[in-house]
């Protein structure tokens, strides 16, 4: 599972904040797939002029492709199938908290976030 963001708008600040968040907890990757959204790709953009300024030698390279975000979006379409019968979230807090809630329900089924504890355990000490 990889980083996800709820945004009111689909722009540039918002690609990269997001970008910027992902490099955070992640570490900056050597590539980055994304399909043909401008905003994406201007987010990258601004990390990489960021990166330039503060003297790090990483440049993130930008793959533009629809087919390799084939596996992402077989995983959108479980969220898809599981949203679509609500027929929209009457605030965007709820439908971040939702959304929250699916994607760590699915690193648990997945195995993504260690076996230490059972499911629901680990699944109550996320959502607090």
């Amino acid at each position: 599972t990889l980083d996800f963001m709820l945004s009111a708008k689909r722009d540039t600040a918002a690609a990269k904040k997001f970008f910027a968040n992902a490099l955070y907890h992640n570490g900056i990757p050597k590539r980055v797939t994304i399909d043909k959204s401008r905003s994406n790709a201007a987010g990258i953009k601004e990390i990489n002029k960021i990166l330039k300024r503060l003297q790090i030698p990483s440049k993130i390279d930008t793959v533009r492709s629809k087919y390799l975000n084939n596996i992402i979006e077989q995983d959108h379409r479980f969220i898809k199938r599981l949203t679509r019968p609500m027929l929209g979230f009457k605030s965007f807090v709820s439908a971040a908290a939702t959304l929250a809630g699916i994607e760590t329900a699915n690193m648990i089924r997945k195995g993504q976030l260690g076996r230490s504890t059972s499911g629901f355990r680990q699944f109550a000490e996320l959502a607090g």
